[in-house]
C-alpha cells in the first residue's frame, strides 16, 4: 500500500467500526417467578419484550440496562403491595439470562381511618350516619391485600358515593398509604370534606332553535329546592333522550360550593329534524304482503306537537291513521288524540271500522299505563250470515310492566300486560260490555347461549251475546304470537262460514331457544289454546314445531315450521319488514 493511501484506509476502518451495531445477538431472557405477578413482569418489563438481538454489548449501556430493568421490577412489585423483594439477574449462562424474583410477602392492610368534613358532619349530630355508612362500604378493610390499584379504585368509590347525593363537590382533603415495607404492612388514612349539601335550582336550556320555551321544562322530573342526586339528573336527561324533537341532550350542574343553595340545573340540546317520510315493504304469514308509507312532524305549528300518520296497505288489511301527541305535563303523562280507518277479510269475517279517540299515556319506569276512550263505528260482514252495524263509546284501561335485561331481544325477565274496559252501546244493534285481559310472558337464561320462554294469555268479554260487541273487545286466536300451526285469527266462534271472535280466550306457549351464534339460532316450541264464545264450547288446540330466530338489522326476525295437533301438513309462519 502506498503512503498516500494509509490514511483513506485508515479513516474506512474506523467509519465502518462506528458504524457496527454495538449490541451482542443470540441472548435469550427467561424469568424465575410465582406465577401470580409472571404475567405482570412479562407484560411491562421492557428487557423481557426485547428481541434477543437487542441487548447492548458489555459496557455502559447494558450496566444502565441492567439497573432499569430491576428498578422496573420493584416498582412493578410494589404496586401489586411487594415492596421488599429480591430481584437477581443470573448471567451465568451468557447465552441465557434468567431474572430470578422472589417478591417477599405482600403487604397487608393493618388499619383503615377515614374521617369527614364539612356538613356531612352536621347531619344526625356528630359524624353523621352517612359518613360511618363510607366506613362500613370501604372497598379494602383490614386484613385484606394493599394493591395500588385497588387503593385507587377504592378512593374514587369512596368520592363517588358522596358526590352522587347531596355532596356534588365532595373533595379529598388527604389520603395516604404508609406502608411499613420490614412488617409488610400498611395503614391506610382519608379525609374527605364533604362540602355543602346541593340543592336544584332553575334550569338553564340552551340550544333550542324552534321548539317553544317551555318545552324543556315540560319534561322535567326535577323540583327546585330538592336535595341533588345524579340519579335524578340521570333520569331527566333519559326522558329528555326519548323525546322525538330533539337528537341530543345533556343534563348536568357545576359543583360549585357558592351555588350549592339552589343549584343551575344546564340543560344543552341539539333539535332534531322536524320532519320525516317514510317508506317501508313487508311480508307476514299473518296478513300477507304489505305496503306503507308515513309522515311524521314533531314541531308541528311550532308547539312541539308531534303528528304521525301513515297509509298501510296489506293483502288482508288495510288501514289509514293519524295521531296528534302533545309534550307531557311535567313528565307526569302525555296526552293524545287520533283517528283511524281500518278494512280487513280475515277468515270469512270482513271488517270496516272508523274510530276517533283520546288517550293519556304515563310512563315510570319499566311500567306504561294507557287510559283510552274512542267513538267507533263497525261493520261487519261474515260469509254466508247477514251484516251488521254497530256504534260504540269504549273505554280502556292498560298497564304494561317489561321487566326485561333487552326489550328488542329479552333474554332474562317477564313481560306483564293487564288491561280492563268496557263500552256503551248507541245504536240499536250495539250493547254494552265489560272486558278483561291479561298475558304473561317470563324469559329463563339457561347459560350464555338458552332461553326458554314460557306464555300464557287470558280474556273474558262479559255480556249476555257476543252480537253488538266490537271485534276489538272479543277474541280470536290462531298465528304468530298465539297457536301456531294455525291460520291467523283461525280459532274463534262460526257464523256462518266465517270465524269471528268469542268472548272467551285461553293461550300457553312454551318456547326453548339455543343461539348457536350471537344473532343465529334454532327454537322449539308447543303452543294450544282456543277462544269462544262458551266456556262449554272452548276446545284446546294445540300446535308444535321448530323455527329459525335471526337478529336482523330491521329487528328480531321468526321463522317457525309448525304442525297442528293430529294433522301431517306443517304451516309456515313468519314476518319480515323493511324499512327505507
Amino acid at each position: 500500500m502506498s503512503p498516500s493511501a494509509l490514511p483513506f484506509a485508515v479513516t474506512l476502518a474506523l467509519a465502518l467500526l462506528c458504524a457496527t451495531p454495538a449490541f451482542a445477538g443470540g441472548i435469550e431472557i427467561g424469568i424465575d417467578a410465582p406465577k401470580e405477578i409472571q404475567a405482570l413482569l412479562r407484560q411491562h418489563v421492557r428487557l423481557l419484550r426485547m428481541d434477543a438481538g437487542d441487548i447492548p454489548a458489555p459496557g455502559p449501556d447494558r450496566a444502565a440496562l441492567l439497573r432499569r430493568t430491576q428498578r422496573e421490577m420493584a416498582d412493578l412489585l410494589a404496586t401489586e403491595g411487594y415492596f421488599s423483594p429480591e430481584i437477581r439477574i443470573d448471567r451465568a449462562d451468557s447465552a441465557n439470562w434468567r431474572l430470578i424474583v422472589n417478591p417477599g410477602e405482600r403487604a397487608v392492610i393493618a388499619a383503615v381511618d377515614i374521617r369527614c368534613q364539612g356538613a356531612i358532619v352536621d347531619v344526625d349530630g356528630g359524624q353523621g350516619a352517612q359518613c360511618e355508612t363510607l366506613r362500613h362500604d370501604w372497598a379494602m378493610p383490614a386484613g385484606t391485600p394493599f394493591r395500588q390499584e385497588d387503593w385507587e379504585n377504592a378512593k374514587r368509590t369512596l368520592l363517588d358515593a358522596l358526590q352522587r347525593e347531596r355532596y356534588a363537590a365532595a373533595k379529598f382533603v388527604s389520603s395516604r398509604a404508609d406502608v411499613d415495607a420490614a412488617t409488610a404492612r400498611a395503614r391506610l388514612g382519608i379525609v374527605i370534606d364533604s362540602g355543602p349539601v346541593f340543592r336544584f335550582g332553575p334550569l338553564e336550556v340552551s340550544g333550542l332553535r324552534k321548539l317553544p320555551l317551555d318545552f324543556i321544562a315540560r319534561y322535567n322530573t326535577l323540583k327546585e329546592g330538592g336535595i341533588y342526586r345524579r340519579s335524578d339528573l340521570l333520569a331527566f336527561q333519559e326522558s329528555l333522550q326519548t323525546a322525538p324533537q330533539l337528537s341530543v341532550a345533556v343534563v348536568s350542574i357545576d359543583p360549585d360550593p357558592q351555588k350549592a343553595a339552589a343549584v343551575p340545573v344546564r340543560v344543552a340540546v341539539t333539535e332534531a329534524a322536524a320532519q320525516r317520510l317514510g317508506f317501508g315493504l313487508g311480508l307476514s304469514s299473518n296478513t300477507g304482503y304489505r305496503a306503507e308509507t308515513s309522515y311524521r312532524h314533531v314541531n308541528l305549528f311550532g308547539q312541539g306537537w308531534e303528528l304521525a300518520s301513515g297509509l298501510r296497505l296489506e293483502q288482508r288489511r288495510q288501514s289509514v291513521y293519524a295521531d296528534l301527541f302533545l309534550p307531557p305535563e311535567q313528565a307526569r303523562h302525555r296526552d293524545s288524540a287520533g283517528v283511524s280507518f281500518e278494512r280487513s277479510d280475515l277468515e270469512g269475517l270482513r271488517i270496516t271500522t272508523g274510530a276517533a279517540g283520546l288517550a293519556r299515556n304515563i310512563r315510570r319506569g319499566d311500567i306504561e299505563i294507557q287510559i283510552a276512550t274512542r267513538m267507533q263505528r263497525e261493520e261487519i260482514h261474515p260469509d254466508d250470515a247477514d251484516a251488521d252495524s254497530y256504534n260504540t263509546l269504549t273505554l280502556n284501561w292498560g298497564w304494561v310492566r317489561r321487566a326485561v335485561d333487552n326489550v328488542l331481544d329479552p333474554r332474562s325477565g317477564h313481560v306483564l300486560e293487564i288491561q280492563l274496559g268496557g263500552g256503551l252501546g248507541l245504536s240499536t244493534q250495539a250493547q254494552s260490555f265489560t272486558r278483561g285481559y291479561g298475558r304473561y310472558q317470563h324469559y329463563f337464561s339457561l347459560g350464555p347461549r338458552n332461553v326458554f320462554i314460557l306464555r300464557g294469555e287470558a280474556g273474558a268479554t262479559l255480556a249476555k251475546t257476543r252480537d253488538g260487541v266490537p271485534q276489538d273487545f272479543l277474541f280470536r286466536a290462531g298465528g304468530t304470537q298465539s297457536v301456531r300451526g294455525y291460520a291467523y285469527r283461525s280459532l274463534g266462534a262460526e257464523e256462518g262460514s266465517a270465524t269471528v271472535g268469542g268472548r272467551y280466550l285461553a293461550v300457553a306457549s312454551a318456547e326453548f331457544v339455543r343461539w348457536i351464534r350471537a344473532n343465529a339460532g334454532m327454537a322449539i316450541f308447543i303452543d294450544s289454546g282456543d277462544a269462544a264464545d262458551a266456556r262449554a264450547s272452548f276446545r284446546a288446540h294445540t300446535g308444535y314445531g321448530l323455527g329459525a330466530r335471526w337478529l336482523s338489522p330491521a329487528g328480531p326476525l321468526a321463522v317457525d315450521l309448525a304442525w297442528p295437533r293430529g294433522e301431517k301438513r306443517p304451516r309456515l309462519h313468519f314476518g319480515v319488514e323493511v324499512a327505507f
